[in-house]
């Protein structure tokens, strides 16, 4: 969980001249704001992708113990809770912006 968090720092020395002069729609650009959202996105669905496996495996007897199956969704809730506060930001940011008179 804390490599999804550390992704999604974006600070003026990461960026360099190639990726400012690049496609800002570019999804699979993996430096800028764009290419940290859709590597936060995929580490999210990959981590609930694992807790739904390990409660799966739970309920048929055949996979892992309770306790690791516990982890994984409260990891994927946390990932989840993050993903939608990054989400509530941006609307925010999007409506102030749309707000301003030029």
């Amino acid at each position: 969980m804390s490599a999804a968090i550390s992704s999604l720092r974006i600070l003026p020395d990461e960026t360099d001249s190639a990726s400012l002069q690049s496609s800002p729609l570019n999804p699979d650009q993996s430096s800028g704001f764009l290419g940290v959202l859709h590597s936060a996105m995929n580490d999210m669905q990959q981590l609930q992708g694992q807790a739904e496996t390990k409660v799966a495996g739970v309920l048929e007897g055949t996979g892992s113990d309770v306790h690791s199956a516990l982890i994984a969704v409260e990891k994927a809730d946390l990932s989840f809770q993050l993903m939608m506060q990054v989400r509530n930001k941006i609307v925010s940011a999007y409506e102030e912006i749309s707000r301003m008179q030029f």
